[in-house]
């Protein structure tokens, strides 16, 4: 696990996250600024945004990362392929996915890895975070999940879409990182809208976290408004 880190390297490990239907670009802009302001990972959006966040973020460290079946995971691997490459070629180097759930729940593993390889492929070389949705799932199909993704060569698994009955736990991530840490990471999000919070998932083994309060937790001040 890791020790908590000072407020610099916090941002280094944040997603600044802005996937709310209503976003508008002003909104999304504003994310943009804070990411180059205090260096957070990568902003990320829903996959229509991805060429006005790559050109709002040109120059900067901050990665472009795009949601791909999002929220619900239940389209086919054919058209979360086709929604990656096309935000890949928009300029995102991150991609996070949501699996195909209803198939994980039935043990339809060939299903879920094809689903998630089909990403993979269409991918290249970004980022890919799969999103497993823990809070639908058991304790033995999070293990399933996280093995699974690591096999189609996932780079990160992730907690959840924040859109669900739940969120992040730092019980399922202390599982999903003994599952597959620390060759594949392990991101939480979902509900982390607090510093205590944000450290505690660290500790539990986290390499990155999603939240659209990261601005809160880097200025140790109150989140602004509830979501994601």
């Amino acid at each position: 696990m890791t020790e908590a880190p000072d407020m610099r390297s916090l941002a280094s490990l944040i997603d600044h996250t802005i996937l709310k239907p209503d976003a508008t670009h002003a909104q999304i802009r504003r994310f943009c600024e804070e990411a180059r302001q205090f260096g957070f990972r990568s902003v990320c959006v829903n996959s229509l945004h991805v060429p006005v966040v790559a050109d709002w973020l040109a120059g900067s460290a901050a990665a472009v990362c795009a949601v791909v079946g999002f929220p619900l995971g239940a389209v086919s691997p054919a058209m979360k392929a086709a929604e990656a490459a096309e935000a890949v070629a928009g300029g995102a180097s991150e991609i996070d996915m949501v699996i195909d759930i209803g198939a994980l729940k039935d043990g339809r593993v060939d299903a879920v890895r094809e689903d998630i390889a089909a990403v993979r492929s269409a991918a290249h070389d970004a980022t890919l975070k799969v999103i497993i949705e823990t809070c639908l799932l058991t304790d033995d199909e999070k293990r399933i999940a996280c093995r699974i993704a690591a096999m189609a060569g996932a780079n990160f698994v992730k907690t959840s879409t924040g859109f669900s009955s739940g969120g992040a736990t730092t019980a399922d991530v202390a599982l999903m990182y003994a599952e597959v840490g620390p060759t594949v990471g392990v991101k939480a999000s979902g509900g982390i809208r607090t510093l205590e919070v944000a450290r505690a998932m660290l500790a539990a083994g986290a390499t990155r976290i999603g939240t659209s309060a990261g601005v809160a937790l880097v200025t140790q001040t109150e989140p602004v408004s509830t979501g994601y």
